[in-house]
């Protein structure tokens, strides 16, 4: 054998050995590709979210307070410019968070006291623990709770257990007596007693445990951390505290609070980072509501509890490596709201379906988009607020007041404050307590002296939310609508309405809609009814409480594009037709109505012919006499109902015909459309019914109906 057929073979036995190894490294890429790809169609999902803290407290949002783990998470993702709470205090931002709906819709009006109120979240509300468990997420909740616990005198509440969450370690409220050492926490329903440590640092640990638990669970995992600070009763360790000032002054505790759990989430991400790849977990930040210090909203126009943009401009980071690029920075709003349609889109899961305020970012944290498409405004409903609403749409910022304020007790709230005030002077600590703040700001913060603290107890009980003013409440008028411009005016200092009349009246009007839809939705604590409960069926899908009990494809469509179906008061049957023609008109313009199976487009342009009036041609004048939603009058055998219409289209057009119809002038594509809307009235089982809804389409409004 000669060495040039040896060296030609062992040529020959290395590339083929090579060639294996390349296919082996190239089949070994591609299912690392496909198991990225997998996971990022579930990913793991951790929201964590600040109380009270403000738009300009964190470094990365050029705050006082250092914060190294939150700038990385903003430095290594996509960090918000005018990113927004839920609300403007604290259980209505927790509740809209949790369903992607205006609080008020979710029948939470205000903060909830649980010894002195009803409220609480309903079971009815779909929440993101619901949905993420329903598509094989294990869930876990560790904080503050704040919308609604069992408490003596309302001993049914539901817990975090009766909306999704397999685990849970929280407070009802917030830590007591303070951050420090608190002794309120409760664990999957048995009170934990008193701890030793910082209240961020017991919820993170809590967390670290159940996420080792976790690493052996084949599954991906929802884990929702609300953290107490910085809310006060403030306390934080000495060293996070003398960074930014004396231990006295309350300036400096709030930000050691922050500083303190900046590094509590430092140990929370290492963890998540010990037990599964980065790229697998989408982490969001934010805060409930923005800060009651007016020294952390920067420019912005007032503080926690106020519709101004100082109590509901808030941080949001969003980090996922490989799916969400470093260092972007988004001047598109979205907020809290947005969370549970993001968290939808993300994970391939479909939306509850109740309405939702919020919209789907995901297209835009992935790069796919730099714009938000919303079927409506950012919007925001705090009933015991001045102003009372506000609402964003783009670059503007429109804001109402109440006609009426609440029936407070204004006199007691003036006598409890004159007390805590002679009492701290009468001790010789007023100064010692309001050192580097205001007496205002403590009254919001808390006092060190017992007595002082126990008259505060009073004053917030005073100013808190009573369940007898929801009545005129949800009758509420509005008045005194403000208009801004946040791109040329963020502080909100230059009031527009008489410079920019069309954008004020169209942002009137569409605040007003959206106000009167929410408070017809939400529920009267004060009433004797029960409170709302789920509503499941064997498929496992939900849908809101229905308030008509008619199941046909067309109540499916009225039910999907919300349309009203009754008349307002002093509100004809003609005048509701003529309103929900100009809804539909504005929503085909958007390219928002959609339609449920067994509705085509042919129907739908029947319900424009029937509701359209007056004696000019195509006008079907049928809601005179026909009246939604029961399609007759029941008082009257001569006009009876069209559901469960059985008859031809000759038929309906012979009918038609008749003397009764003299003045309708319809031509045969009209009569052809009525009768294919008619054909959408035959009732079907609840369960086709979620059928319907869950799967409807948006309807192409761009060309004519076959």
């Amino acid at each position: 054998m000669s060495s040039k057929f040896v060296q030609a073979t062992l040529w020959r036995l290395a590339a083929f050995i090579a060639c294996v190894i390349f296919a082996h490294a190239v089949q070994a890429q591609s299912q690392n590709a496909n198991a990225l790809q997998a996971k990022a169609a579930t990913p793991n999902i951790v929201m964590l979210l600040s109380d009270d803290l403000g738009w300009k407290d964190i470094g990365c949002y050029d705050g006082p307070v250092r914060t190294p783990t939150l700038d990385r998470l903003a430095n290594g993702g996509m960090r918000f410019t005018d990113f927004y709470s839920g609300a403007a205090v604290c259980s209505p931002s927790r509740a809209v968070m949790l369903t992607g709906r205006t609080n008020v819709r979710c029948s939470i009006y205000s903060w909830i006291n649980d010894h002195d109120q009803r409220s609480h979240l309903p079971t009815s509300e779909v929440t993101l623990a619901e949905l993420l468990k329903s598509a094989g997420y294990v869930t876990g909740h560790f904080g503050k709770w704040h919308l609604g616990m069992p408490s003596r005198n309302f001993p049914n509440k539901p817990t975090p257990a009766d909306h999704g969450f397999d685990y849970w370690f929280a407070t009802a409220n917030n830590a007591q007596p303070s951050h420090r050492n608190p002794r309120n926490f409760v664990r999957n329903g048995k009170n934990v007693g008193p701890q030793e440590g910082y209240s961020c640092d017991l919820v993170v640990d809590e967390a670290r445990d159940w996420l080792d638990a976790q690493a052996t669970v084949d599954k991906p995992f929802f884990l929702n951390v609300w953290l107490h600070e910085p809310h006060a009763p403030l306390a934080a360790p000495a060293d996070s505290v003398e960074q930014y000032g004396d231990r006295m002054d309350p300036g400096a505790v709030y930000s050691g609070t922050i500083a303190n759990t900046d590094q509590a989430i430092k140990r929370l991400i290492a963890k998540l980072h010990e037990i599964d790849a980065p790229e697998n977990t989408l982490i969001i930040y934010a805060s409930d509501n923005g800060s009651y210090r007016s020294d952390r909203v920067g420019y912005l126009r007032a503080t926690k509890g106020s519709n101004y943009e100082g109590g509901i401009r808030v941080p949001g980071i969003f980090y996922w490596p490989k799916h969400i690029s470093p260092g972007v920075v988004s001047r598109e709003p979205a907020g809290l709201v947005d969370i549970v349609p993001t968290v939808c889109g993300i994970a391939g899961i479909r939306s509850p379906a109740a309405h939702l305020d919020g919209s789907d970012l995901s297209k835009l944290l992935t790069g796919t988009s730099n714009r938000v498409s919303r079927e409506q405004p950012l919007f925001w409903c705090l009933p015991l607020s001045g102003p009372a609403i506000a609402m964003r749409d783009g670059r503007y910022s429109m804001v109402a007041f109440r006609n009426a304020a609440v029936p407070k007790d204004q006199e007691g709230i003036r006598n409890i404050k004159k007390q805590i005030e002679e009492t701290l002077k009468a001790k010789g600590i007023y100064e010692k307590e309001t050192r580097g703040s205001t007496f205002a700001k403590q009254l919001f913060e808390g006092f060190s002296d017992r007595d002082a603290e126990r008259l505060r107890g009073k004053f917030i009980r005073l100013n808190q939310f009573h369940e007898s003013w929801i009545p005129s409440l949800k009758n509420s008028n509005f008045i005194r609508f403000e208009l801004y411009d946040l791109v040329a005016d963020p502080s909100q200092t230059r009031e527009l309405s008489s410079q920019q009349p069309q954008v004020h009246a169209r942002l009137k009007a569409e605040l007003t809609r959206i106000a009167k839809d929410v408070f017809n939705e939400a529920f009267d604590w004060s009433s004797d009814a029960p409170a709302p409960k789920q509503q499941s069926s064997s498929s496992g899908t939900r849908v809101h409480r229905l308030k008509e009990t008619y199941r046909s494809p067309f109540d499916a469509f009225l039910y999907i594009n919300r349309i009203p179906s009754t008349p307002e008061q002093d509100e004809t049957h003609d005048d509701l037709a003529g309103r929900i023609l100009g809804r539909l008109a504005n929503q085909e313009g958007r390219v928002l109505v959609k339609l449920p199976p067994g509705m085509n487009h042919q129907a739908y342009e029947g319900f424009k012919v029937a509701l359209e009036g007056g004696e000019e041609r195509h006008a079907g004048n049928c809601f005179t006499c026909h009246h939604l939603p029961h399609f007759g009058q029941p008082k009257k055998k001569a006009i009876p109902s069209l559901r469960h219409y059985s008859r031809s289209n000759k038929e309906l057009s012979a009918t038609l015909a008749h003397e009764a119809h003299r003045n309708i002038r319809l031509d045969a594509k009209d009569i052809s459309h009525l009768h294919a809307l008619l054909q959408t009235l035959d009732e079907v089982s609840d369960k086709k019914f979620r059928e319907l809804i869950l799967k409807s389409k948006v309807l192409d409004t761009s060309g004519a109906p076959k």
